[in-house]
């Protein structure tokens, strides 16, 4: 089987989904850090929990390096 890459799909609505799921990321990530919970993702196949604390120092350490 092989994969295309979605954002040349023809239809629309797919080539929008990747930076949809993308937006969708960022703002469970934002909602996280303002309401001091952990973000729950599966990574590698494994459920992780990650604490506020460690996506603020992450969206600071993003933040520095955009002003670079």
């Amino acid at each position: 089987m092989s994969t295309k890459d979605i954002s040349t799909a023809s239809n629309p609505d797919l080539r929008g989904a990747l930076p949809a799921l993308r937006r969708a990321a960022a703002m469970a990530r934002k909602i996280a850090i303002d309401t001091n919970t952990e973000l729950v993702v599966v990574l590698e196949g494994r459920i992780v929990h990650i604490p506020a604390e460690v996506l603020r120092r992450e969206a600071t350490a993003e933040q520095g390096a955009e002003r670079d």
